[in-house]
């Protein structure tokens, strides 16, 4: 990976992360940059978690992408364990030079290392350029998803 370093996050992280995951529309609407104190929970209960994978993409010391990958176990699919990519997120500056395909890589090979049967990611409908990133990489769209806000 040459200058890049993908480790998992520490709280000092958590600004970096935020504010890439508010810049986007979708984003922008539902993330807090100036109140850090929930997403520093969060991050307490992430790494307490032995299948939570909060990450980090570090190059030249500056956080420039960030993903969280949750290994599932489930009884389903002969007792398979899978995973799940969440909240992939590349700062504006690093957008096209090959940083998401080196995390969502990094994702990839550690949920072969856990044992992992299937890889799974849900995209907004409207993110039609990550959709067509994902196809890319031989994600292929073969369910649909339904959330429920409580």
């Amino acid at each position: 990976m040459g200058d890049l370093e993908i480790r998992a996050a520490v709280a000092d992280d958590i600004p970096a992360i935020v504010g890439m995951l508010a810049d986007d529309p979708l984003g922008a609407r539902r993330e807090s940059p100036d109140d850090l104190a929930p997403y520093l929970a969060a991050l307490e209960r992430l790494s307490a978690d032995p299948n939570q994978h909060l990450m980090v993409a570090v190059r030249k010391g500056r956080v420039v992408g960030t993903l969280q990958l949750t290994i599932v176990p489930g009884l389903s699919r002969r007792g398979a364990t899978r995973s799940i990519i969440e909240g992939v997120r590349i700062h504006a500056d690093e957008r096209g030079s090959g940083l998401g395909t080196q995390l969502i890589q990094w994702a990839v090979d550690e949920s072969r290392h856990q044992d992992c049967q299937l890889v799974q990611l849900t995209s907004d409908s409207s993110r039609t350029d990550a959709h067509r990133f994902y196809e890319r990489l031989g994600f292929t769209a073969s369910h649909v998803g339904f959330k429920l806000a409580l």
